[in-house]
């Protein structure tokens, strides 16, 4: 590869790994908001299904919205924690084998390029300019696929995913609050399949999938939770239990 093109490649790279990580994020988002949605729509409605106070259902979709963005943020903050106590073991560990082990830790990462099909004379001096300019990011990234400076931080994925969750509850709590008793539950339904299919679709758009089915996919589920909790809350109010 000539000086330009190893300057493009160098230049572009960073912008292309920015990117990927961007669309991980607003993919993350997406989800967190179709959770959002489904979450509390089906709370709203089996409780609406059950009576027409407004109290109660005002009550349950708050307890909903709250409880299911702390549970949101808590479940992404374990996870992410797990995964950067784990990257952070593994960054150790190869820290500790370049510094009592380096020739090595050479040959393995001469193996690594070579494997990826160099000869064995260029996968060998690559191994070492790369080692002389990073041994460890050089051995990380072809090793591990991880970057030093990369490291999710767990707080950071536990307010996005709270926020995501949050912005997904708003449209079933207004959806069920504000329109008169007689049409809350349909109206309901419909806003929220409806927003599950943009979402859906959002969602696949990222991903690169079929915009299609993954609308119908979530639509379905979406559906048959809302159908569940309505024929529970109905089955409830009629038999006088509540």
């Amino acid at each position: 590869m000539d000086m330009t093109g190893a300057a493009t490649f160098h230049e572009n790279e960073p912008h292309h790994n920015d990117l990927a990580h961007r669309l991980n994020w607003l993919r993350a988002g997406v989800l967190g908001a179709n959770d959002g949605i489904v979450s509390v729509a089906a709370i709203v409605v089996g409780v609406a299904s059950a009576t027409t106070d407004t109290g109660p259902i005002l009550i349950a979709g708050a307890a909903g919205v709250v409880g299911g963005a702390i549970s949101m943020a808590l479940g992404e903050y374990v996870s992410v924690s797990s995964q950067k106590d784990s990257q952070r073991a593994l960054i150790e560990k190869e820290r500790l084998e370049l510094q009592e082990q380096p020739e090595e830790e050479l040959e393995e990462l001469a193996a690594i390029y070579q494997g990826k099909g160099l000869s064995p004379a260029t996968a060998r001096t690559v191994a070492k300019e790369l080692t002389a300019h990073d041994a460890l990011g050089a051995h990380l990234s072809a090793e591990l696929n991880i970057d030093e400076t990369d490291i999710v931080s767990p707080w950071h994925a536990a307010f996005a995913s709270a926020i995501a969750f949050l912005a997904g509850a708003v449209l079933p709590m207004l959806a069920i609050l504000l329109p008169p008793e007689s049409i809350r539950i349909p109206l309901t339904f419909v806003a929220v399949l409806v927003a599950l299919a943009v979402t859906g679709a959002v969602g696949a758009w990222i991903g690169g999938g079929s915009k299609l089915k993954a609308a119908i996919r979530v639509v379905v589920g979406g559906a048959a939770a809302l159908v569940a909790t309505f024929a529970i809350g109905n089955a409830l109010g009629a038999s006088g239990i509540v």
